[in-house]
């Protein structure tokens, strides 16, 4: 599951990894949860021979696929992971999966691991090297009856490595800089040609680090969140994170 996550890094680090221009800068953000804004990436229109222009183009979504035959989105789950085994034959996501693959720039996510039946203790997932990386993600317009448009996005997820299913059993599927023309491109690659990408990181990719439960709140979001915690001081007693936004069920 990725039910929250932080981009931390500078504008220049996401425009240096994904080849996109076409954003404003942003702050750093250490507690992204779902219905706020995030940024994706997606192919971009096909350029003349010879141009300079970005092959990518960058989109804030909200962060909550509505598909577009949705009349009424009150009437559906909140859907900020997709499935990366079923999202191919999902009605909610199959359309985006064929047609608007992103990646979702990263720093890391935030994971909880159930203690008991009552308490739930958070952790940092972020690369044992450090930097940003960018998870799979799928884009889908929605129009209200009105005729406003709205961009939406969700995240897909796999099973979880060796190194977190002691954690949760789900985590994001990480797409590496070497596979992103081939994740991007739709319009030549079908959801067959790039299943091999929907696999979990590799064992010690990640690291895992016990944080505060100041992380539940969405209120909170400062670089503290990230900071290593004694878990005999700083254990968890809310059995899930807070969401203003609408239905999270992170386990």
């Amino acid at each position: 599951m990725c039910g929250r996550f932080a981009l931390n890094d500078t504008p220049d680090a996401v425009q240096s990894l994904l080849a996109v221009t076409d954003f404003e800068p942003f702050p750093p953000r250490y507690n992204i949860a779902p219905t706020q804004p995030i940024l994706m990436a997606l192919s971009g229109p096909t350029r003349a021979a010879g141009s300079n222009l970005p092959a990518r183009q960058s989109v804030l979504v909200r962060w909550g696929l509505i598909p577009s035959w949705a009349k009424n989105p009150a009437d559906l789950s909140l859907l900020f992971n997709a499935r990366s085994e079923t999202a191919a034959e999902k009605a909610s996501f199959r359309t985006a999966m064929r047609h608007r693959r992103a990646l979702v720039p990263a720093n890391g996510f935030y994971e909880w691991r159930r203690v008991g039946s009552k308490r739930a203790e958070p952790y940092w997932i972020r690369p044992r090297d450090g930097g940003l990386i960018a998870f799979a993600g799928l884009m889908e317009s929605w129009s209200e009856p009105g005729g406003a448009e709205m961009d939406t996005g969700a995240i897909l997820t796999t099973e979880a490595n060796e190194d977190l299913r002691g954690i949760h059993h789900r985590m994001p599927v990480v797409i590496k800089p070497e596979d992103f023309d081939r994740w991007l491109d739709c319009l030549n690659r079908e959801p067959r040609h790039v299943g091999d990408l929907m696999k979990p990181a590799e064992p010690g990719f990640f690291e895992a680090v016990p944080v505060s439960d100041r992380v539940n709140k969405v209120a909170n979001a400062g670089p503290e969140l990230q900071d290593r915690v004694d878990r005999h001081e700083g254990a968890s007693s809310d059995p899930k994170p807070e969401n203003d936004g609408g239905q999270l069920d992170l386990f």
